[in-house]
């Protein structure tokens, strides 16, 4: 059955490839994009498309954005600010888009009927994790807030459920990686900035010894658990959203190939990330399928997309952090 559908964020990097696969198996979709750091670009294939409606709004503009949930079965809900140090920089802002922004799309949801709202939560709530693979009952440490207002948005959402009923459901995804990941100017995920460095003949900026892991998802993966969550039953819950994998920096550059040069380690960063995703395996039926070695393949056959993406070296990454040093290092 054909479903009238919504994307916050649809723009962006995960919200673009959901909104051509929801295109693709016959659904109409609206995206909600107020293009902060979502592309229009990221929509080209699908830009004509006739049951493809875009709405350049903010979704903190209340007004602008309830009447567009009218007769909408299921939203996703991407929109939000992402990236540490920005967060570090301008904690509001973070709080106002990722926080209070899914205040609005919750009670717009709720007022409008929508019968799902899958929430695009992230893994960095856990912190330093305690137990690996990590699963949904560990412990929220969020260390930045990035980390915090994204728990936060998911628990607001969650509470919506438990008070009105709102049918949700809260995706926990780890290390999302593939086409059109992000290029901002921003010192951020790990992809982004070795492509950009490779296609410079640059060394990659492997932080510490490059031994610590991380659960690299392919977004086509990631589609596939949102879209096997929305047309589920199940709501009021978090789920994660992982390879099944965790996978070393240093064999993320054995697979690119190149030069390396040695950034210092972080605080903040786990040395592992991996999802225990027997949850979502036994409530929705969803694994990951896509290998880690043909991820990366993926990523090469597009690597020009970031030709125009920063190129990082270690006095630029040392710049670019100090925040994160200054702010996150432990106090005494």
């Amino acid at each position: 059955m054909t479903k009238q559908t919504l994307v916050t964020g649809g723009a962006g990097f995960i919200g673009s490839h959901l909104v051509e696969r929801l295109l693709a198996q016959g659904h109409a979709v609206t995206v909600v994009d107020n293009l902060a750091t979502g592309r229009r670009e990221n929509l080209a294939g699908v830009v004509d498309h006739p049951r493809l409606r875009f709405a350049p709004v903010d979704v903190r503009d209340f007004a602008t954005l309830a009447p567009l949930m009218t007769g909408v079965d299921w939203v996703f809900h991407f929109a939000g600010l992402a990236d540490i140090v920005p967060s570090i920089q301008s904690p509001l802002d973070y709080h106002t888009t990722n926080v209070d922004g899914c205040a609005y799309v919750a009670e717009a949801a709720r007022l409008a009927g929508v019968k799902r709202v899958l929430y695009a939560a992230s893994s960095t709530c856990y912190g330093l994790p305690d137990v690996v693979p990590t699963p949904e009952t560990a412990a929220i440490r969020p260390m930045y807030p990035y980390a915090l207002s994204k728990f936060m948005g998911e628990e607001l959402l969650l509470a919506w459920h438990g008070i009105y009923g709102l049918p949700v459901l809260s995706l926990r995804m780890f290390n999302v990686y593939g086409p059109r990941s992000r290029t901002s100017g921003t010192y951020g995920a790990v992809f982004g900035v070795f492509l950009a460095q490779k296609l410079a003949g640059k060394p990659y900026t492997v932080v510490g010894d490059g031994t610590q892991t991380r659960d690299f998802t392919f977004v086509s993966d990631v589609v596939d658990a949102f879209l096997a969550a929305a047309r589920s039953d199940l709501s009021g819950m978090a789920l994660n959203v992982g390879s099944g994998g965790s996978y070393s920096i240093n064999r993320l550059v054995e697979l690119l190939g190149g030069e390396v040069v040695h950034v210092p380690k972080r605080p903040g960063e786990p040395d592992v990330t991996f999802a225990d995703t027997r949850l979502i395996a036994s409530r929705l039926g969803w694994q990951a399928t896509v290998p880690f070695e043909a991820g990366v393949a993926q990523m090469l056959q597009h690597i020009e997309a970031w030709r125009s993406a920063p190129v990082w070296d270690p006095e630029s990454v040392r710049e670019a952090t100090r925040d994160w040093h200054k702010y996150l290092s432990p106090r005494g």
